[in-house]
């Protein structure tokens, strides 16, 4: 990449960005009086824009923003809107609830038809709710730690599992070190998680040798300090250890969900012993869900009974409010369906391919990493084994040069590295039009190998 090409292109994509968005730029100078940062969640700030896109509606796999630009939107709410914007069977479903009860803190059908599909499709027999991924992976690692009597958590460096505080641990230079960026953590997460490389089962085994961890929260494949696949056989031999050491493995399937029905596990035979699922089970609308195997559930029930009256730690008043199981149902029944796979990953592929040509012509050393539904490239030569070989290939400023230049060309990628989704409503128009802003962004910034 020619870097002062690079700049002098960022210079005129900027002033583009802020000529055809004056009225996001209104409402950003409005939202700053009030909103710490300027926005609902310090997050939509990492766009690299010179200020926030504001969105006025979505639908399938379309965004207009309040300047009535219409985008293709490959980012999908960072997997939120992972089966597209307001699938219509959820819309249906949350008029209907809206009509009968938003939240009493009672059970209502619903909730035994999600629980039934859950179990059906990831084939764990008991399940819980959460709002968040963030809680449900809070929870079940509560749940572990009283069945189990451990208290030890084990995870991957460069891991994302939300904001449990527990998991902000990395490895610097072979050394375990609480995350710097962490805000206001005040208790040392050192003394109950360990952490090791992704795809090292000597390291893995090492840790889980003194017989203290009660599990191992992982997704089947790290997807955001960018992607990183298992070896073969890496998840057939971890899930042994972890079980010849007594610990339990819990997999994180937020965002590999992807991978195909019932996610990665399903697809590749991996045999957790609890699963969370978190934002795409609702369709967007806030919820996530947590189960477990019908061993675990026993000691959670025991644990529960054997301990004193008073709040457990786990749930908020809204778990499983009526307008989120109301929202699941839909989703889980009408919305992520074996149909909608056989639209998403041939379609994903195609633009994987794609941007391997592209990349091929310009002859850039990067290589595209694909996840069913998924895909992203990196500014690497060959797909990175583990989180420190991930992180060490971010770079902040190509990637937000490279998303303003698509962004202004009508299209979004997700902002904190450079994945895509593809949902049921993407068309192969919607990938040729991702395909020639990426081209044009490039032939910008790159010049020709002799």
């Amino acid at each position: 990449m020619d870097w002062e090409r690079a700049l002098s292109f960022l210079d005129r994509e900027r002033a583009l960005y802020t000529e055809r968005n004056p009225r996001s730029a209104v409402l950003a100078a409005q939202a700053a009086v009030h909103l710490l940062l300027g926005v609902p969640l310090h997050w939509m700030r990492d766009w690299g824009t010179p200020f926030p896109l504001h969105v006025a509606h979505a639908s399938g796999a379309h965004v207009v923003d309040a300047d009535g630009h219409t985008l293709v939107d490959f980012c999908l709410g960072d997997t939120g809107a992972m089966f597209g914007h307001s699938p219509p069977p959820v819309q249906n479903a949350l008029q209907h609830q809206a009509g009968q009860g938003y939240t009493t803190m009672l059970p209502t059908e619903d909730a035994a038809v999600v629980a039934k599909a859950l179990s059906e499709q990831f084939s764990l027999p008991c399940w819980q709710f959460a709002l968040s991924a963030t809680d449900a992976n809070r929870y079940i690692v509560r749940w572990i730690r009283a069945a189990t009597g451990r208290k030890k958590l084990l995870v991957f460096n460069g891991c994302y599992h939300g904001t449990i505080e527990d998991v902000f641990v990395d490895l610097v230079q072979g050394q375990a070190v609480q995350r710097d960026s962490l805000l206001g953590q005040v208790h040392d997460l050192l003394e109950h998680t360990a952490v090791v490389e992704f795809n090292d089962l000597a390291a893995l085994e090492a840790a889980l040798r003194a017989g203290d961890v009660a599990c191992v929260l992982a997704e089947p494949a790290m997807t955001n300090i960018g992607m990183v696949l298992p070896a073969p056989g890496f998840w057939r031999a971890a899930q042994a250890l972890v079980r010849r050491y007594g610990a339990l493995l819990v997999m994180d399937e937020t965002h590999t969900i992807s991978t195909g029905v019932g996610g990665y596990c399903q697809v590749h035979g991996i045999e957790p012993d609890a699963l969370v699922l978190g934002k795409p089970v609702g369709g967007g609308v806030p919820c996530a869900v947590y189960g477990m195997s019908a061993e675990l559930a026993g000691h959670a029930v025991r644990a529960k009974a054997d301990a004193p009256p008073g709040h457990s730690g786990i749930g908020t008043t809204l778990t499983g409010n009526m307008l989120s199981m109301a929202a699941m149902r839909a989703t889980l029944t009408e919305v992520m369906t074996p149909a909608a796979y056989a639209h998403m990953l041939p379609l994903a592929h195609e633009l994987a391919e794609g941007i391997r040509d592209l990349l091929a012509e310009r002859r850039l050393p990067w290589c595209v990493t694909e996840l069913g539904a998924r895909v992203e490239f990196q500014f690497c030569p060959v797909p990175p084994r583990n989180g420190s070989e991930a992180g060490a290939r971010l770079d902040a400023e190509p990637e937000h040069l490279i998303h303003l230049g698509l962004l202004n060309r009508g299209v979004l990628i997700t902002p904190f590295h450079n994945m895509m989704l593809v949902c049921p409503q993407t068309t192969a128009e919607d990938v040729q039009r991702l395909l020639a802003a990426l081209a044009a962004v490039l032939d910008e910034v790159v010049v020709e190998a002799s």
